[in-house]
């Protein structure tokens, strides 16, 4: 594309999983989450970009790595634990090779899981020894991502509104981790599941961020109105920019229903051979407790509503994804061709998913993305791909409104974090936070063994705060790890509370604290402090 174009795509991929990590046991379910995300998305993404950087392909992605899981991609243990379990991938792939050896379909399927896992185990050993964070950090510093953050552990700010020292405390070490991972502060963040409350952007501005996403509604509802919708930014009045989210380009690729990912000839999610075969022969491959599980090999294709699959065929999947690319270049075109001649500048469409949408959930999404990114390089004229700063630096005439309290959760609001299933969390987090502020005030210049005490009562309090676990308990997925998540962090904050209280602090079990939830070392307690500025 050699002209000025009309307008602008900016895709944002938020990528996060909740801090999940279990020295004390040998293996751990929810550590799974992490293995699955790495094999299914990051990789599968980490190689299309590059491939795409190789072949001279002009792209900008915006990406948001929260804080927890820049925290386990970093962990030396849970590294270990990843390398061990595509061994068991790799080693089951040879099995199914000799299983399904008379079985053609199948056995070109098994054919090429084993040639996925064994190069994820190459990727992850011989290209990146380990560290995904490098790679992603390499693409920033080339120009090809802009890496943003989000809120420390992930936590619904919106009900944290009473208490700004949380809302504070959450957004600043975000930030901060963010710094420690790529020696830069972000220019944008991700507010947690999109949650906007009006007078945060106070806290935002006061870090130095100059954006973050909304939903839609968050802006069309503000006062005053936008004049254009959510096809370009809005200022807060202290001028932090808030980019709306495209609801149409947003279904298209979220609904499995109406949007691409629930083609026929897709990836089947549901179907894996952890449900699917002999039981003896599939549980060396499960956990401790032998329960089924996915395995991630799955043989057949969505096919179609019932329970009779067809097997699963790669190449008519791909070629699926390249008309599925074009369909949605196609109506982005139109759109920012319609926006751009009702508008005095040029417009933005904003879409942002789930980054563990592609490859995990949708699995040929990688490959689409991919196929998207190439199309709008090469088969069109009316719009370039960007990302918020970018945009921002390029057209920098923005509407001040005020947004209103939204979020991207179901009907818009809190309801999926505040309901008949998880509302007894919050009082118990709000005592937390009380009484965090007040250790905090109490004890401004500790030192020793009182300050790691300190830290790590902060450590638990961001930690019981991440919205996964008011989300777990919602859907009702894995509700007893998210009660055993909420009760073991509110009991270690209360019990350290007490210790600290009485001066009768247990060095081993703090230490034993700190060896176990071991994400951010940087943490320093005092930004609960009233007075603290961070």
């Amino acid at each position: 594309m050699s002209h000025d174009p009309q307008g602008y795509l900016a895709l944002v991929l938020h990528t996060h999983l909740p801090f999940v990590r279990h020295p004390e046991c040998d293996e751990f379910l929810e550590e799974r989450w992490l293995f699955e995300a790495i094999t299914e998305t990051y990789l599968p993404l980490l190689e299309r970009f590059h491939r795409l950087a190789e072949d001279q392909v002009p792209f900008r992605i915006t990406m948001s790595l929260t804080p927890t899981l820049l925290a386990m991609l970093s962990d030396p243990l849970l590294q270990a634990r990843y390398l061990r379990h595509l061994e068991r991938l790799v080693e089951l792939a040879d099995k199914e090779l000799a299983r399904t050896k008379d079985q053609s379909e199948f056995h070109a399927l098994a054919q090429y899981y084993h040639r996925r896992f064994t190069t994820a185990q190459r990727q992850f050993t011989e290209s990146y020894h380990g560290n995904l964070i490098a790679p992603f950090r390499e693409l920033m510093e080339r120009g090809y991502l802009e890496l943003i953050t989000s809120a420390a552990t992930h936590g619904y700010l919106p009900l944290m509104d009473i208490q700004p020292a949380a809302v504070r405390a959450q957004l600043a070490v975000g930030v901060q981790a963010f710094e420690q991972a790529f020696g830069r502060r972000p220019a944008g963040i991700w507010l947690p599941e999109c949650g906007y409350h009006p007078g945060h952007e106070a806290f935002l501005k006061a870090l130095g961020i100059q954006y973050f996403l909304l939903d839609a509604h968050g802006a069309l509802f503000g006062s005053p109105r936008p004049a254009h919708g959510v096809a370009a930014p809005v200022a807060c009045p202290n001028g932090v920019a808030a980019f709306g989210r495209d609801l149409e380009s947003s279904k298209s690729v979220w609904s499995a229903k109406e949007g691409y990912p629930g083609d026929g000839d897709y990836r089947d999610f549901y179907r894996d051979i952890g449900f699917d075969l002999e039981y003896d022969y599939i549980r060396p491959y499960l956990n401790g407790d032998g329960a089924r599980l996915q395995t991630g090999f799955k043989y057949y294709r969505i096919t179609g509503t019932t329970d009779d699959k067809a097997p699963y065929d790669p190449a008519r999947a791909l070629e699926k994804t390249a008309i599925h690319a074009g369909n949605f270049l196609f109506n982005r075109e139109r759109q920012i061709e319609h926006c751009a001649s009702l508008m005095n500048q040029r417009p933005i469409v904003v879409s942002p998913y789930d980054a563990e949408l592609f490859g995990h959930w949708w699995f040929e999404g990688p490959d689409w993305l991919e196929r998207l990114i190439r199309k709008v390089h090469d088969d069109q004229n009316v719009f370039r791909l960007t990302t918020p700063s970018e945009y921002l630096a390029r057209e920098p005439s923005r509407q001040v409104i005020q947004p209103t309290m939204s979020s991207w959760g179901y009907q818009g609001y809190n309801e999926v974090w505040l309901n008949g299933s998880n509302d007894w969390i919050y009082r118990h987090l709000h005592k937390m936070v009380d009484r965090m502020v007040e250790m905090a005030n109490r004890h401004p210049q500790a030192d020793g063994v009182q300050r790691r005490a300190l830290n790590q009562m902060a450590r638990e309090l961001l930690l019981a705060q991440s919205s996964d676990w008011a989300f777990i308990l919602k859907t009702q997925t894995h509700t007893t790890y998210a009660y055993r998540r909420l009760r073991d962090h509110l009991g270690r904050f209360s019990r350290l509370y007490d210790e600290l209280t009485r001066h009768e602090l247990h060095e081993p079990w703090l230490a034993e604290l700190e060896a176990a939830d071991n994400l951010f070392p940087f943490l320093d307690y005092r930004v609960y402090a009233t007075a603290s500025s961070a």
